[in-house]
């Protein structure tokens, strides 16, 4: 595709060359012609003392006085002429800014809060965007206990991502709300909130720096905790496996890793800080056999910790020993919710062998509550 790239790119480039000849064209044009018009005022005002002096209606001082007076009112036309282009650019710049703020609106900071336990109460939640008022997600209710597991799905563009965005409070909700041990969790203080919640998202996102660095949070983290984190994560094998551990330079974007290892060192980062509370969207969808592997044993020390987990995913595999589903249609609305033996049948179907060897570990880690 690299021709077809170079040749738009070459018609792009030369209609911005075009776009900027006329507009060129059209600066000069106007600069001249304001600067023709001073000058012949100030022609006509040096022409009429003139014929006042020969007629002995005014002195010479007076003359050179009003072309002077005359010349200093002209120029601050010729000046906003001359700045037209830094004027307009100065409106665009403040109706993007204008409406940058519109939709990122000062979040309310409220005061500190005690540590979560993980109780989750998602109420008659609806989120739309504000540009094209496509609601996205619509009156969407569930209750998680502290370390239950809720596992959501539905079709592509059905708002899971969203809904995860909603659910860790990165975005407002258009109505409802989102409360964690009663509290809203958009209004939660942010650096306090960090500390509590973990959250991977669909696209793993990681900075440059080292892999130390994107665990902890792009803080000074704790070595120790950094590691936990990592062995939690069942990571800490192959972060040690890179060239230089856990002082591996990732690059920008993480783009030295592969996607798998992007991935299990996002999960990292997610459980860093012994969070209570975790969402997870499609935590596995770039993990080979030994990466799924080590997810399901990852949630199974979660279940067992009594930790509070959304995992958004496709594959049935990683939901076969969740608590909860939900379930999304394709308009944002909730198609079902309730105890998985009771929802996945109706949009799964019975799970084939490999997901259920996948989510057996998960399943028994708390087997009065996986039958229950």
């Amino acid at each position: 595709m690299s021709p077809t790239f170079v040749g738009r790119w070459h018609g792009f480039w030369l209609e911005a060359l075009r776009a900027n000849a006329v507009a060129s064209e059209r600066d000069a044009r106007v600069s001249a012609v304001s600067k023709t018009i001073r000058q012949m005022i100030q022609i006509a005002l040096m022409a009429t003392g003139a014929v006042l002096i020969l007629q002995f209606h005014a002195s010479g001082g007076v003359m050179i006085g009003a072309t002077i007076i005359g010349s200093r009112a002209v120029s601050p036309i010729e000046l906003l002429t001359g700045s037209w282009k830094s004027i307009i650019a100065a409106g665009l710049a403040r109706d993007r800014l204008n409406q940058l703020l519109s939709g990122a609106p000062q979040r309310e900071q409220g005061m500190p809060l005690p540590a979560p336990k993980g109780h989750v109460k998602v109420t008659a939640v609806s989120y739309a965007v504000t540009s094209t008022r496509r609601t996205v997600l619509s009156n969407v209710a569930f209750e998680l206990l502290p370390g239950e597991f809720l596992g959501v799905i539905g079709p592509s563009a059905s708002g899971k991502s969203t809904l995860g965005r909603l659910l860790v409070g990165a975005w407002p909700c258009t109505a409802g709300a989102v409360r964690l041990d009663g509290a809203n969790i958009y209004s939660w203080p942010r650096a306090a909130l960090g500390r509590f919640i973990g959250y991977l998202p669909q696209d793993v996102e990681l900075f440059a720096g080292t892999v130390r660095d994107n665990i902890a949070r792009m803080v000074e983290g704790d070595p120790d905790g950094v590691v936990r984190a990592a062995q939690l994560a069942h990571a800490h094998e192959m972060i040690l496996a890179l060239p230089h551990g856990y002082e591996t330079e990732i690059g920008e974007n993480g783009h030295w890793l592969s996607g798998g290892q992007s991935q299990r060192i996002g999960l990292a980062r997610a459980l860093y800080g012994d969070p209570r509370y975790i969402v997870l969207d499609e935590p596995n969808s770039n993990l080979d056999g030994v990466g799924e592997q080590a997810l399901a044993q990852t949630l199974a020390e979660l279940k067992s910790m009594a930790v509070t987990v959304v995992i958004i995913a496709h594959r049935p595999s990683v939901l076969m020993g969740v608590d909860k589903i939900l379930v999304l249609n394709p308009n944002g609305g909730v198609a079902a919710y309730g105890p998985t033996q009771d929802v996945m049948p109706q949009f799964v179907g019975s799970a084939g062998g490999d997901a259920a060897k996948a989510g057996r570990s998960l399943a028994t880690a708390t087997p009065e509550r996986a039958q229950g």
